[in-house]
């Protein structure tokens, strides 16, 4: 099997199809990434060094050269799908690897694409490549699926064998082939009744949490106006057993798939002439949500008097998500460079990630926590664990808690003494 793209979703799947026994060949665009993975250095959390070790002992190897789709029975497209410089859909990856696709493409072939798009992707847009470029007919001469990846970066507890797959078939014969390739190497397939349900069904994954951190991120400026401690609240809303799926308040929503994926429904619906208001309401909170984060954080500053300009800010976990080196539309991009444009020093503190910058222009790295006793205020946008919330509130300065680690040990359990 080939597998084209490896990124977080890719090269994880290729470690998975690895340790089933099949043979794996990576195929990216990236020459830097293809010269450190045949040279054994992996750029993903999710596939350490060791891991990578024992890919390539079992033949693994990585190519940007792609006669190699010639030599593949099954061929996964797991190519980016995020958003151009408007902010709109970007499917140029998936029409250029479905290209290089029909290019070498073989009758009796699988082809999957997992890359996550709005239905009709894999009919409207992968199928037809493929036919004219290889004169090949889906369902009949080759076969065609979508399989949406379900990659959670540094999920300890879910993995790709252990989370189910999606499958959607153009045919039913094209869905039987690829249930019988993901049956070997994950412990349960669900069969969807076409594409674009299975599309679909991703989405609705990722508009699920996006819907929702957009609501609780609401009810947190809310109750923040209103006096009242949102991260008691949400402690005690989620002891509720049933009916009620918990959500954490943050600084707003990061990572590839979360702020990226509804864009693709959002803009299919209106298109369609069906708009989604729901969705509109959502990204309006996203938004809103990092400059929220800016205001508070110049509202303490000015209870000590010190003006958001020439204040020395320092940024506490960059990245998008806990205790990951992910920094893909991490909220700590548009609120370094809010504090930037009201004049704030900006600098940095992240054990998993050695630079950042935002518009191009470096922010300083502070290298120990020691170092925030200079600061006028520190904002702490990640709960990364290496954070101790003792240590934090002894910090030296003022910090601004954007995750409730500092304030929230969550309600009492026991029962209320009986009156006398």
């Amino acid at each position: 099997m080939v597998i084209m793209g490896l990124g977080h979703a890719g090269l994880p799947l290729a470690r998975r199809a690895c340790e089933a026994g099949l043979s794996v060949t990576g195929y990216d665009i990236s020459p830097p990434v293809v010269r450190d993975l045949n040279a054994g250095v992996s750029h993903i959390d999710d596939v350490p060094a060791a891991a990578l070790a024992d890919m390539r002992s079992a033949g693994f190897t990585a190519t940007d050269d792609d006669a190699v789709l010639a030599t593949a029975d099954t061929v996964v497209i797991s190519v980016p799908t995020g958003l151009d410089e408007r902010g709109d859909p970007d499917l140029g990856p998936v029409r250029d690897a479905s290209r290089a696709v029909a290019a070498h493409l073989r009758p009796g072939v699988l082809v999957v694409l997992e890359s996550t798009s709005h239905p009709g992707t894999t009919e409207e847009t992968v199928r037809p490549l493929l036919e004219k470029g290889s004169g090949l007919r889906v369902g009949t001469d080759f076969h065609l699926a979508f399989s949406p990846e379900r990659i959670d970066p540094g999920n300890r507890r879910f993995g790709i064998r252990d989370t189910p797959r999606v499958i959607g078939g153009c045919t039913p014969l094209c869905a039987k082939y690829a249930v019988a390739f993901f049956s070997r190497f994950v412990d349960a397939v669900v069969v969807a009744r076409g594409t674009r349900e299975a599309e679909m069904a991703k989405l609705v994954e990722n508009i699920h949490r996006y819907v929702n951190i957009a609501l609780v991120d609401e009810l947190a400026a809310y109750c923040g106006h209103a006096g009242i401690d949102v991260w008691d609240v949400l402690d005690c809303a989620a002891t509720k057993p049933f009916g009620y799926t918990p959500f954490r308040p943050g600084p707003g929503v990061g990572g590839h798939c979360i702020p990226v994926d509804p864009r693709y429904l959002a803009a299919r619906a209106e298109q369609a002439g069906h708009p989604l208001h729901l969705l509109a309401a959502a990204r309006d909170v996203h938004t809103r949500t990092p400059h929220a984060v800016v205001d508070r954080t110049a509202a303490l500053l000015a209870r000590d008097h010190v003006p958001v300009d020439g204040a020395r800010v320092v940024l506490l976990g960059v990245t998008y998500k806990a205790d990951v080196a992910d920094t893909r539309h991490s909220p700590a991009e548009p609120i370094a460079r809010e504090l930037r444009r009201r004049g704030a020093s900006v600098s940095f503190h992240d054990p998993h990630v050695t630079s950042f910058a935002v518009d191009g222009v470096a922010v300083p790295a502070v290298e120990t926590l020691a170092a925030l006793s200079g600061a006028d205020v520190a904002v702490l946008l990640q709960g990364h664990r290496c954070y101790d919330p003792a240590a934090l509130t002894a910090a030296g300065c003022r910090v601004l808690d954007t995750r409730g680690r500092l304030t929230s040990p969550g309600p009492a359990r026991e029962e209320p003494e009986a009156l006398p």
